[in-house]
């Protein structure tokens, strides 16, 4: 019997664990706006006959994490600043660093979801401005437009050869964010109250 009930307690420890990622919970939710976003970029590649792109409780963290700091310490004016949007303040908990159009920065954005989230694999990440609040919509209709941020979406030019295995999104205030990743992620973020 005794051995029975210590088999029973280390299975269960082990079930419950912090470090079990079956049983792990979201640290982020999608809003209704994020979910509206998500679901429209999975219609759209599936009108291309791409499978969908499984939500990562990871990558929306830091999508999340990325909109709130563009919002309150960056200003989008293209012709003063040099830093673009995929730039990341001294602000935070994070490396800061000015990312410019000529790429010299690149691995800054590519590295911040392990950086930030302990995701395992580079990150790549699309971002929107919209003067007033985001909308999912015009969001996913610039991205469509943009001979940069398309390709991303639908895996076609560079992109082509990619699986992508994980996305996350963010929706604030001014900025939509999208983070595309190779890792899987087994923890998906929750519904937003």
């Amino acid at each position: 019997m005794k051995i029975y009930v210590v088999l029973l307690l280390l299975v269960l420890s082990t079930a419950f664990s912090p470090e079990n990622k079956r049983m792990a919970a979201p640290e982020t939710c999608l809003n209704a706006e994020e979910k509206k976003l998500y679901d429209m970029m999975m219609a759209y590649r599936k009108s291309k006959k791409l499978p969908p792109i499984p939500l990562s409780d990871k990558l929306t963290k830091v999508a999340q994490i990325h909109a709130r700091d563009l919002m309150e310490n960056y200003t989008f004016d293209p012709e003063k600043n040099q830093c673009n949007p995929h730039s990341w303040s001294n602000k935070g908990k994070w490396t800061p660093c000015c990312y410019t159009a000529d790429h010299k920065e690149a691995s800054c954005m590519w590295k911040k979801p392990e950086e930030i989230a302990g995701y395992t694999s580079l990150g790549y990440e699309i971002a929107y401005f919209s003067s007033d609040a985001v909308d999912a919509q015009e969001g996913l209709d610039g991205w469509k437009k943009s001979p940069g941020h398309n390709p991303l979406i639908i895996n076609s030019g560079m992109w082509q050869k990619v699986k992508w295995n994980a996305i996350g999104i963010a929706m604030y205030k001014s900025y939509g964010i999208v983070w595309f990743g190779e890792a899987e992620d087994s923890v998906k973020p929750g519904v937003c109250p």
